[in-house]
Order: C-alpha cells, then structure tokens, then sequence
C-alpha cells in the first residue's frame, strides 16, 4: 500500500523534534515528553486526536485494549511486524519509543471514547453479525466473537474492532491470508477459510457495529 502524497512531509515534522517545549514537542526520542502530548503532536496526525481516525487508510485506536497496543508498538519497534503499512509508517515512528512510552500511549488511546461509525447496508450487515457471532459452521470456522468479545470491544491482547474502519478491517484480513509480516496467529488460518464476499460482509458490520 502505497502512503499518501503528504506522509514524508510528516515524517520529516516528525523527525525534527518540533518544538524545544515539553509541552508541544514532537520529539519521539525523549521519554520527558508526555504520552498525552506524543499523541497530540505525533499520532494525531494520522489517528485523529481522540484516536478516531477520519482516514480508512489509519485504524482507529479509541477504546482499543491497551495490551493490544503495546504489543503492537512493540512489534513495530522490533520490526517483527513487517506488513507493508507497518513498514512504511510505524517502523521510524516507534523506533526510539521506550517502553514506558509504549504503556503510556497504549493508556492514553485506550481510555478514548470509540465514536460511531459509517453506516452499512441491512444485507451486508445481517451478513456480518452471523459470521461474527456464529462463524462458518460448515468451513469449521470459529466465531469472532470467541476472541474478540460480545461487544467486539476486544478481550485482552485481541483488538477491539468495533467502529473500526471497513477497509482497513479487509486490508488486514488480506494481510493476515497472505502471510505478509503477521504470522503465527490463529488469523492466517481463518481468514483462509473465508471467500472475499465473506471477509467484507464481517469487515462492514464491524465498522457500523451497533452502539451501547
């Protein structure tokens, strides 16, 4: 995937260190500079402030599980996540980030309010709940919901994927289905089992996942 025209204006903004201010600093290298303030000037770019990002090409971070996120920080950091999105916008990122900073971002995003949104069709989304819910019976598919949980609020080290954007939820699934930096989940093996039309219909109930 390629990033968008503006990114390495971004990253160069990024590796500038911004302002001398704790305050306003975007500087990735120094663990002074609070998460709050990391999220504002540098995550905000893409994630949105609040972590709902507008995008479909960032995922949404509100609400996410906190050991998700630092787990996947970790995994930018170390490279051992290597997908093609991860690569060209985590890697620079996350490569100075202490650990402390991880927990610290992880928190921040974690306690944002996850906000609705689009809209799917009735179809696509009667489609969806039956496989979240129920997975494929007949292909030995286990449901989401095993993992994810009830409200696909995310259980643990499994994301949270509700409201997530529909295009990135389908990206990742091709992600995980041709092995490109995120083996060793249970995901290569599902999303396998799982025809295209499959794969969007659980994506776009996803992201118009019904409120509380």
């Amino acid at each position: 995937m390629n990033g968008p025209s503006w990114f390495p204006l971004v990253t160069a903004l990024v590796a500038l260190g911004g302002c001398s201010s704790l305050e306003r600093s975007r500087d990735l290298a120094n663990p002074q500079v609070a998460p709050a303030v990391t999220a504002a000037q540098v995550c905000s770019l893409c994630h949105g402030i609040d972590g709902n990002s507008v995008s479909p090409n960032f995922p949404r971070l509100a609400g996410q599980t906190p050991d998700y996120l630092a787990a996947q920080l970790k995994n930018f950091r170390s490279h051992q996540r290597s997908d093609p999105p991860g690569f060209e916008y985590m890697w620079g990122i996350s490569q100075h980030l202490t650990d402390d900073q991880i927990s610290g971002l992880a928190e921040y995003f974690a306690k944002q309010k996850p906000l609705p949104n689009a809209t799917t069709p009735a179809g696509l989304m009667a489609a969806g709940k039956s496989i979240y819910e129920n997975g494929v019976p007949q292909k030995n598919v286990a449901p989401c919901i095993a993992c994810h949980g009830a409200r696909a609020q995310g259980l643990a080290g499994f994301p949270r994927l509700a409201n997530q954007h529909q295009d990135y939820l389908v990206k990742q699934l091709h992600v995980f289905q041709d092995a490109q930096g995120r083996t060793g989940t249970p995901m290569t093996e599902i999303t396998h089992l799982l025809t295209r039309e499959q794969l969007l219909a659980v994506a776009a109930y996803l992201q118009a996942f019904p409120g509380d």
